[in-house]
């Protein structure tokens, strides 16, 4: 699918990776809506977008939040042709601490309840007016892409709620790309590994070098344009559907 004057939404496009795709997207052509939560600083990314970019207050967790801002998008950009999900928070706390507490279960909801569940949320209620688009030479009519982590392969002392909640995300996109094949909308995931992301380079310098340490090659962390760029080429490469791609320098987590 060509990038140029297509409509498309970017799920936590106030920052980190989010920030970075949509302004890719824009960069090439693409009509963007960010869907972020009001504190973020999704309003200042659209403004300097310029053009047709808007910011749409969200909670993708919640129907009617992503209903309005994407109706509100279709109304704007004339349909919508892509869905970059990349909202998401970082949760940790092992399963039963070493006094004994085991981990709050409402926080292990409120992961999945965003990662997942938000996910999931984005792609039905995005597909659904994908599916009113005219298809293109290649029988296209829109494409999504998750943001996973390598965490849903090798999950980290800690990460029991994050793992589970974006292991979700690549067990459901397989099944997702079958059921929405019919329509012509394509679905796929990356799962990153270590990105300097804002929650990351929070870090003290020390503990982000010896992160990077433990990346084979290019040993350092990833940078969030490198994602965007992965995003762009999913979007632009008809034959890409139903996979889950790894983008990590060949990382695989150890235990901690």
């Amino acid at each position: 699918m060509q990038i140029q004057g297509i409509g498309a939404v970017v799920t936590g496009g106030g920052s980190g990776l989010g920030e970075a795709t949509a302004r890719l997207l824009a960069s090439k052509g693409a009509k963007v809506a960010i869907l972020d939560l009001g504190r973020s600083k999704g309003a200042e990314v659209a403004k300097s977008l310029g053009g047709d970019a808007i910011f749409c207050e969200t909670d993708v967790a919640s129907e009617e939040q992503v209903t309005a801002a994407l109706d509100e998008a279709v109304g704007r950009f004339g349909g919508i042709h892509a869905a970059v999900n990349c909202a998401g928070i970082g949760t940790a706390g092992r399963t039963v601490d070493k006094n004994g507490k085991p981990f709050d279960l409402k926080l292990f909801e409120l992961t999945l309840r965003v990662n997942l569940l938000g996910t999931f949320n984005v792609i039905r209620l995005a597909a659904a007016r994908m599916m009113q688009n005219p298809p293109n030479d290649e029988n296209e009519r829109g494409v999504v892409v998750n943001t996973a982590s390598a965490a849903a392969f090798e999950g980290q002392i800690g990460q029991c709620a994050y793992s589970a909640s974006k292991g979700g995300v690549v067990g459901m996109t397989l099944p997702i790309a079958r059921d929405l094949a019919s329509i012509g909308v394509r679905v796929n995931t990356i799962a990153p590994g270590l990105f300097g992301t804002p929650m990351l380079m929070m870090m003290p310098q020390e503990a982000r070098d010896d992160l990077a340490s433990q990346i084979p090659f290019p040993r350092r962390l990833g940078k969030p344009p490198e994602f965007a760029a992965l995003a762009c080429h999913i979007i632009e490469n008809p034959m890409i559907n139903g996979e889950t791609i790894r983008i990590d320098g060949a990382i695989r987590m150890q235990p901690k």
